[in-house]
Parts: C-alpha cells; structure tokens; sequence
C-alpha cells in the first residue's frame, strides 16, 4: 500500500481547495481498501463533528449529519481518541442509526481519529456489508492517511477554508508568542504584501539596460516609500528606534546587492525576475540561522523586496479603510506595514508568522502595542473587521469575543493605564528587595534602537551584546576598524554602566553568506566559539577591536559562547591574553576585562565549578539552556507547548550552576526570557543570581516585583517549589506568591486566568 499512499498524498496536496481534497481522499481510500463505504467528519467551532465528505453513503447527508463528541461511534472514536475497529457495528451500545445516511446494512466498522495538536480535529471512517474484523494492515492504512489529513485540515483551518463548515461565528482563542504585552480590544484590519516574490515567472528580455532603468525607479519608488513611512512614524518613536528605516533605506542602496541583481539582468533576465531570485536567496541564507533575532531580519528583506517588486510589476496595494482600534492582521507582517496605519488608530498587532525578533514586534514593543507573534493556526484570512481581544501577556487571539470576556479584558486595560503611572515611579529605584537586598537589572541588546529604551527603564548594564550583526550585513568580514567604530559606540551610550560583548557566535545553521557552513545536524555542529577558535584570525580581529573601542571607558565585558569544555575556554584565553598584550605593545591605554562564559550547553552545568574557577564571571543563557536539556525547539509549533521555562529539571540546573559558581567565588548571571519573568525572577533572586539581564520592556515589572518581597520570602517559595514534580504545579506556586506579595496586579493577564469564552 505505500505507494497508493504516496500517490494519495500527492493527489491530495495537489486539491485546489480543502472539499476536493476531502473528496479525493474518500474516494481513494474506498478504492484501495476495497470497501463499500468511506466517510469523513471533522469538528465543527461549535465542538460538534460533521459529516463533510463521503463515498457509499447518502450524499445529501454531507453537511447535515453532525454528532456530538459524546455521540455514536464517531463519538467514541473521538472520546478515545484511537482507533475503533468492530466486526458487528450495529450491536455495539455506542452504535447510533441515522436514517438519512442509509448506512443500516453496513455491518464493518473501522474508524480513526484526525489528530493535530493532540486535538481531535476530525474522523476517517471505513465500512463494509459483510461482518468481519478489518485486518492490522488496513488499520495502520487508514491511520497513516489521517495523519496525513491532520496537517491538510489543520492548513485549512488556518487559511480560513473552514469557515463553511459552521456558518454560526463564536468565540475562538488562537495561541501564538507573546511579543510586546498589553491588551488590545478592537476590529481586525487585514494586511496583504502588494507582490509575492516566488510567484515571479522566469523570463528573459533582450533589452537589459531598459530592465536595468526600470530597476533603478522601482529602488527609487520604494526609498520614497520607506521615508514617508518614517516620516508618518517620527512622533511615535525616537530617533534610535527610526533607525530601523534607515538600516531597510541602506539595503535599497547596498551596492553589492544591486550588483548582483545587474549581473543576472546582464544575463537576460528581466528585472522583476532576477530581483525576486537575488532577494529569495538573501532570505534563505537569514531563515536558516539558528539565533532567532538574526534569522527574524529575513522578513524584513523579504517586505523590502515585495515592494520593489511591487513598482516593478506595477502593482499597487488595495486601498485600505483603518477604522479606530485598528488591529492589523496578517499572515507575515513587518514593520513598514506597522507605518501605514494613520497615527492614533492602530492597538494591536497579530501575525501569523514571525516572532518576537522581527523587526515589527521590536517596534510594537517601542509603540507600546500589543502584539501576538507566530500564531501559526489564526485563520488570518477570516478576521478582516471582526472584532478582535489581542493578549500580548499571554500571546493570544481571541475572535468575536463574548460579553463576559470583553468585559474582563476592559478592566484589565484600565488596570494597565494606572499600572503605567505606577511603574514610572519605578525608574530611578534601586532593585531591591524589602529586606535590602540588592539585584542588578541589565539589558540584552542587538540593535542601537535598544539603547535608549534600556536607559529610559533604568538599566544598570548590558547583559548580552550580539556582535553578529556587523558580519551579517556585508559581503565580507568587517574589518577590525569597523568592527571598532560599532562597538565603541555601544560602550558609549552606556558608559559607565558596563557592556557585556558575546564574541562571533555564528556556524552551523547560522552561517554567513561568505562563509558557508553546511551541516546534517547544525544545532550540534560546528558553531559558536568552535568557529572561532578553528579560525584564531577570525576571533583576535575581533578581540582586537574590542579592546580598542574600550580605550578609555573600561566597562568592557567579554562572554565566550557555546563553551562545552574548560580546555576550550583556556584555549580563547590564551588568544585573548595574546591580543590584549599586543595593544599593549602598540601603546593603547586599556586594561584587561573581564572574560566570562555563557552557560548555555548542559555539559557546563556539570563544569560549572571548573568553569568558575577561570573566569571572572558566568552567564546563564536560559533559552538555549532550556533548549537543549528539554531537547524541545521553542520554534517549532509541533513541540512548542513542550517549552517550560520552569521545568523542574531546568530550575535544578540553575540551583547547581550558582552554587558551584559562588562556592569559587564567582559572580553569575543569566540573560534571557526566564530573568524578563517578574514570577521567575524571584526565584531566580532566591537561587542567588547576582544579575538578571532581560529586554528591556520587562524591567520596570521585574523591579516593581522584587522590590515588593523580602529576600526570605523568595527563599521560602524556592525552598516550596524545588521538589515539585512537573511545571504546572510550579508556576501555580508562583502565582499564588504573586498574589500574596500584592503584585499580581502587574501580571493579571499573564498569569494564565482563564475565562469561558
């Protein structure tokens, strides 16, 4: 049967729509098992299963026939979610007549669930006349082909193909990631690229210079488009934070891009083709990084070229009405999208696709606008002017809302304004705690924008500086005087506060386009200080230039990444003993600084001692961390629900790490989501960690927070939660200490109460 079952899902990939492809598969799955009947039910919004699609039965009972989850041997199907396979279907006390299907004389029931998400979505049905048991062989058949249907209807469900199945419009929740927090209560808006660059048909001219004209226009139409975008953003964003355009403006203008683009024209190629295959590449090589901040600029290459490609089709976007309480909706949205919303009307934002690293939820967050990131299930093509409740605490969507959770959501939004006055109070505040212990909260930081936002929130340091992004954006290796104008300028605008520099962290999946590394397994691969010490000129350039923009500031910080070994670490030292004492000879006044590690690969966490002893300071670097000890890729839908920042074996981790860091003497930290937690952080704080280094929007409420308990209170929830064994009973523990500290308040949303929709 394995090639009936390939070209089956060949034919059905290949359906134009979602009732064909269901068709096909009734009808090919009767053939192939040789059966009179072959039946399909799939779960409607009002939870009930309907009968969608069928071959043996009554047609004129498809869409009419529905069953509860608690009704018939559908039902019982769903209830089991497993496989139900009878002889005599008829004698079974589940078994339920229904006449308009005229399926009374078929005796021979195999049914299997659709399952996605561990949600049943839908049931496969198989019947015959005669009595008798189907055999294993055709009971693993039909499973395979619903595991197979499980993804087709889940892809429907998203792109609005469903919506016939129940006309009746109710409350629904979509999840996505939670990316700039807040609460959003208005009417979807959605938004639609003016041109796709994969449907750009191959062609040729043989008139390349009036190609290459009308791609110099097309570049020069998109700058224009890209500064009267700005120009409509500059009172809602600083100077630093417009930034963003000016970096999308230098890659209009990037000369070697351009060049490429002329070489394929100069080959024949019209101007619309050889630019959607130049950009296409470009955005390949960003989407297959591993660091999500970085491979996140691929959709912002990608916005860019569909609006040259836009001019170069001439093809205009749709005129669009933005009604008050706009909350844009698409399926990749990017911050130029963000722009055209008139000031004043935009709330809210939600895309299916992207997440809290693109470029649009890092000005979100500067906006102060709630937005829900990598909602990969929003049928986005359904929500034009629906009304719309976006939770960016929790990182959900909820659809045509029910009074009673309007009206939940309105308190909390006018919580969140008296929140605002409040926390501002928060700003020049130490961080500590009742009883006078001190927490020092820094920043990650990737971008210049980051900067005043950190200071504004009253950072004290900078916890993680991403160094990647000067590699990422040329041709070539920066040189040690450009890597040395970039760095200075971060050390700078923190001075005196200091700047912890993570060195080249790049490889593996994660390559630069003039440094190709192809690997089967990248996220074990050759990444990360493996790199850099395999390529010493690589990693003393940029030591080098480090050190130099230092001169004179001395608040330099230097963190080795993806150490899984104490010889690998004495190895780096050694290059950068080597680099410092060269300087010295040249006659820079610098003096060394401080060289840590990032405990972020599970091996250090059993190193943690030996690594202590070494260095000056450790990082915990908790995404990766998590990662890697739970094996799940928070990235990837399928094992999302699987990421657990408070897994017990992750807390237990983190308890070692600073014990054996503090037993040597040795400060730790830990950059990452878990830190912007204000419910984690007290635990964090109890473990003893010396700095918490977060985004910057969380800082004012993990201060607010820490600042609400006492040392000894962090301590006695520690001391309740560390045994625990999963990390519902955790974060439970957490929130009721939320609560009793009287700072729930501040995370009413987040803190997962639930509301019947």
């Amino acid at each position: 049967m394995l090639n009936d079952l390939r070209n089956l899902v060949q034919e059905v990939n290949s359906a134009r729509d979602l009732q064909v492809a269901l068709d096909v598969i009734v009808t090919r799955v009767r053939e192939i098992m040789k059966t009179q009947v072959c039946s399909i039910y799939l779960r409607t919004a009002s939870g009930e299963y309907l009968l969608m699609a069928t071959e043996g039965l009554k047609k004129e009972a498809v869409g009419k026939v529905s069953l509860s989850a608690e009704e018939g041997l559908v039902g019982w199907v769903v209830a089991r979610a497993e496989p139900i396979n009878l002889e005599n279907a008829a004698q079974h006390p589940r078994y339920r007549y229904f006449p308009e299907t005229g399926e009374e004389r078929y005796q021979a029931f195999l049914g299997a669930p659709i399952i996605h998400h561990r949600q049943v979505m839908g049931v496969l049905v198989v019947q015959q006349v005669e009595n008798r048991r189907f055999d294993e062989s055709e009971e693993a058949f039909l499973v395979t082909v619903s595991a197979q249907l499980a993804g087709v209807i889940a892809h429907a469900e998203a792109t609005g193909t469903l919506e016939a199945i129940d006309t009746n419009r109710k409350s629904a929740r979509f999840h996505g990631v939670a990316s700039a927090s807040g609460v959003a209560i208005g009417t979807g808006v959605l938004v639609t690229p003016p041109a796709e660059l994969s449907s750009v048909i191959a062609a040729t001219s043989d008139d390349p210079e009036a190609e290459v004209a009308l791609l110099q226009r097309s570049l020069q139409l998109a700058r224009e488009d890209i500064e009267h975008l700005a120009g409509q953003l500059k009172s809602r964003l600083t100077p630093e934070e417009l930034a963003l355009f000016d970096a999308y403006l230098a890659i209009l203008g990037d000369a070697s891009l351009i060049k490429e683009v002329d070489a394929r024209i100069h080959q024949g190629d019209t101007a619309a083709y050889a630019w959607s295959q130049v950009i296409l590449h470009h955005v390949s090589t960003f989407a297959s990084m591993n660091d999500a901040y970085l491979s996140e600029r691929a959709a912002d290459l990608r916005d860019l070229g569909r609006r040259v490609l836009g001019h170069l089709q001439k093809s205009a976007a749709r005129e669009r009405i933005y009604p008050d309480n706009t909350i844009l909706v698409g399926d990749e949205l990017t911050a130029t999208m963000l722009g055209e919303v008139p000031e004043g009307k935009l709330v809210g934002v939600v895309s299916a696709q992207g997440s809290g690293n693109s470029h649009v939820a890092i000005l979100a967050r500067a906006m102060n606008i709630p937005t829900v990131m990598g909602a990969v299930d929003l049928p986005f093509l359904r929500l034009d002017q629906r009304p719309l409740i976006v939770d960016g605490y929790r990182g959900s969507v909820t659809s045509d809302p029910s009074d009673e959770l309007r009206r939940h959501y309105e308190a909390i939004v006018r919580e969140e304004k008296e929140l605002v006055e409040d926390l501002a109070s928060y700003t020049d505040l130490p961080c500590e705690t009742l009883d006078h212990h001190r927490v020092a909260l820094w920043v990650n930081t990737g971008l210049m924008v980051d900067v005043m936002r950190s200071l504004e929130r009253g950072a004290e340091g900078v916890g993680l500086y991403r160094t990647e992004v000067p590699f990422l954006l040329r041709d070539r290796f920066p040189s040690e005087e450009e890597q040395r104008k970039i760095y200075r300028e971060q050390l700078q605008a923190f001075h005196p506060h200091p700047v912890t520099m993570r060195t080249l962290d790049v490889g593996g999946d994660k390559s630069l386009p003039y440094f190709p590394i192809e690997e089967a397994n990248p996220f074990l691969g050759w990444r990360g200080i493996r790199v850099t010490l395999d390529h010493p000129e690589i990693f003393l350039v940029q030591i080098r230039a480090m050190l130099k923009a230092s001169e004179g500031l001395d608040n330099l910080r230097i963190m080795l990444p993806m150490v899984s070994s104490v010889a690998e670490l004495e190895s780096a030292q050694v290059l950068i003993y080597r680099a410092f004492h060269e300087l010295l000879d040249e006659n820079y006044a610098i003096t060394l600084p401080p060289i840590g590690v990032m405990i972020e690969v599970p091996a250090t966490v059993y190193q943690a001692r030996e690594l202590a002893a070494r260095v000056d300071f450790l990082s915990v670097g908790s995404n990766d961390l998590t990662q890697y000890l739970l094996a799940v890729d928070r990235n990837n839908a399928r094992v999302a629900g699987l990421y657990e920042s408070l897994h017990p074996a992750v807390l237990r981790a983190l308890i070692e790490i600073v014990q054996q860091a503090h037993s040597q003497g040795t400060p730790v930290g830990i950059c990452g989501e878990l830190a912007g937690d204000p419910g984690a952080a007290m635990l964090l704080v109890a473990m003893g960690f010396d700095v918490l280094s977060m985004n910057a929007a969380n800082l004012p409420k993990v201060k607010a927070v820490l600042r609400s308990i006492s040392l000894e209170d962090a301590e006695g929830l520690l001391s309740q939660v560390r045994d625990l064994p999963d990390a519902a009973s955790i974060n439970h523990c957490v929130q009721e200490a939320l609560k009793s500290s009287g700072a729930y308040k501040l995370l009413r949303s987040s803190m997962g109460e639930t509301v019947s929709l």
